[in-house]
């Protein structure tokens, strides 16, 4: 275990979730830039940006702010910023877009409110729990951007290689007997309201496993997922590339099931703003926006992914070999262990299939994963919230005005890996579906 790793336990202590959804809501409220500053681990020594809340254009024509940082993670899907950045995008739509890492969630979510970054790399329920005060202060965050679908794997650890596969239920019997003897397997995710912790959940839910009373979940910030895994500190983890590959690479652990398995073209990380710099910047948020839709549009030709990746693999953003991240960007999954490797079509998109349209039904699909799992008590405002986040409006303005012919909106029900079927029209009937759950009221 690294010595950063160490800080991060003793710092973060209350972010371990073992069995209670208070664990959860607790660990929520205390993730604060405290804690951020000891999570360096894999991600490279960044020093602390100062805070800026952008510089104001003198003309009324262009974009309100012309300068901005945008918030990013050392994971793949941060692609669509750097590109933007590299490729003098955001300059070509007026404005300067500076890419600035961070640590962890936390640590993006608190820049964010406080105004150091002015827009970011998201997990896409983190803006939907920001809105509705779960964990923490009620912060109004907007969605006019889905960066990417697909790509997120759950990873287990070595020792259990020839076990357990795609099927959770496999899992369930070694789970129970380490319960049973006093030592419940624990389970890592990335933030206790994001895309991993409901990915997670979910496919050990399907195996009739209950992530909150059955074994533990903790949080862990993707680049220091490899180094715990390889310290023995989790039995399993959900996070995005190339965590996963990396730790098949170095055969501490293996891939258990990819996400676009368990949900084909799912949605996954999200370009996200406070709703009041949203407001008052309109002209600013569509200038990033017109420069990540080209920057999507660039990363999709698969000709262009090792340019990408040599892009993005340096220290300041995804630091790691840009070989590890390549291979399931062209969709070259090896699972590591005896089902070798598989050429998955289904790999990460960033523009293809309406990629980039903010659906109203993902926001509803969160909000019933948060009301399944107890993180919200009583029937959410499903419709009035995912109006409020998912803002198609700026996301078709920005388009119209570059003459972008998208797919428009979907809300069409999604079945899943399991077979259960989600409508979007029923989302409290949905969250109550399952023989699984935490739920409170």
């Amino acid at each position: 275990m690294t010595n950063a790793d160490k800080n991060y336990a003793r710092t973060n202590a209350s972010t371990a979730l073992p069995a209670s959804r208070r664990a959860v809501l607790k660990s929520l409220a205390g993730m604060t830039l405290l804690g951020a500053a000891a999570v360096a681990g894999g991600a490279g020594c960044e020093k602390k940006s100062k805070a800026s809340a952008g510089v104001q254009t003198s003309s009324g024509h262009g974009p309100e702010v012309t300068k901005l940082k945008l918030g990013m993670i050392a994971l793949t899907d941060c692609s669509p910023l750097v590109i933007a950045e590299k490729k003098g995008l955001f300059k070509k739509y007026g404005v300067e877009g500076i890419v600035d890492k961070k640590a962890n969630w936390a640590a993006i979510r608190d820049t964010l409110n406080s105004g150091e970054i002015q827009g970011t790399h998201m997990l896409l329920g983190m803006p939907v729990a920001s809105t509705m005060g779960i964990g923490g202060n009620k912060v109004p965050l907007v969605i006019p951007w889905i960066l990417n679908r697909n790509g997120q794997s759950i990873t287990l650890a070595k020792a259990l290689k020839g076990k357990v596969q795609a099927d959770a239920a496999a899992l369930k019997l070694i789970v129970d007997a380490a319960k049973a003897a006093g030592k419940p397997m624990s389970f890592a995710m990335t933030f206790p309201t994001g895309t991993h912790a409901m990915w997670i959940r979910y496919w050990l839910a399907a195996g009739g496993i209950n992530p909150d009373t059955d074994a533990g979940l903790k949080v862990v910030p993707p680049p220091n997922m490899y180094s715990n895994m390889q310290a023995g500190e989790m039995n399993g983890f959900c996070v995005g590339e190339p965590w996963n590959a990396k730790c098949v690479a170095e055969g501490v652990g293996y891939t258990a099931i990819n996400t676009q398995d368990i949900w084909k073209d799912h949605p996954e990380k999200v370009l996200a703003f406070k709703a009041d710099f949203a407001e008052k910047n309109p002209k600013t948020v569509k200038a990033v926006l017109k420069a990540v839709h080209e920057a999507s549009v660039w990363l999709d030709d698969l000709n262009n992914r090792p340019e990408q990746c040599d892009l993005i693999s340096p220290t300041g953003y995804v630091n790691c070999d840009k070989n590890l991240i390549l291979g399931r960007l062209k969709g070259e999954y090896d699972f590591g262990d005896e089902r070798g490797k598989k050429q998955d079509p289904n790999y990460m998109i960033f523009s293809q299939r309406n990629c980039n349209y903010p659906q109203l039904k993902y926001a509803t699909w969160f909000m019933s994963q948060y009301r399944r799992w107890g993180l919200v008590e009583g029937t959410p405002d499903y419709a009035g919230i995912a109006k409020q986040v998912m803002r198609t409006d700026i996301y078709e303005e920005a388009m119209k005005e570059i003459n972008y012919a998208h797919g428009g909106a979907n809300s069409s029900p999604e079945t899943l890996f399991d077979g259960v079927t989600f409508d979007p029209a029923k989302p409290e009937e949905y969250a109550k579906s399952f023989k699984v759950h935490s739920m409170k009221g």
